[in-house]
C-alpha cells in the first residue's frame, strides 16, 4: 500500500471537512489549528456540514481537549449547525 500524499490546504482560517472521512478529521483538525496559530489566525471557521452530526461531534470533542481553544460555537449565520467558529489563544512569544 502506498503512503498518502500530503495535502496542500490553504491556511486561511476556514477548514472544510466535507471531503474527509471521520477517522481523518482528528489529526487534520489539530494540524490545521496549529498552523493557524503559527500564522496568528485566531478566528477559524470549521465547516463540518449538518449530515448526521458525526463530524460536528468529532470536531467539538477535539476542540474541548485543546488548551489553546478559548471558545467555540455553532456559526450563527445561514450555515446553522453546519459550521463551528473557533477562537484560539495567541501564541506566547
Amino acid at each position: 500500500m502506498t503512503e498518502p500524499q500530503p495535502l496542500d490546504l490553504p491556511i486561511d482560517g476556514q477548514l472544510d471537512l466535507h471531503t474527509f472521512r471521520p477517522q481523518e478529521v482528528r489529526g487534520l483538525l489539530h494540524a490545521y489549528l496549529d498552523a493557524c496559530r503559527e500564522r496568528d489566525i485566531l478566528e477559524v471557521r470549521v465547516i463540518h456540514g449538518k449530515g448526521t452530526g458525526t463530524l460536528r461531534r468529532i470536531v467539538h470533542s477535539q476542540l474541548g481537549r485543546r488548551d489553546d481553544v478559548i471558545a467555540y460555537r455553532l456559526a450563527p449565520d445561514a450555515s446553522g449547525w453546519g459550521a463551528t467558529l473557533v477562537t484560539l489563544a495567541p501564541n506566547k512569544t
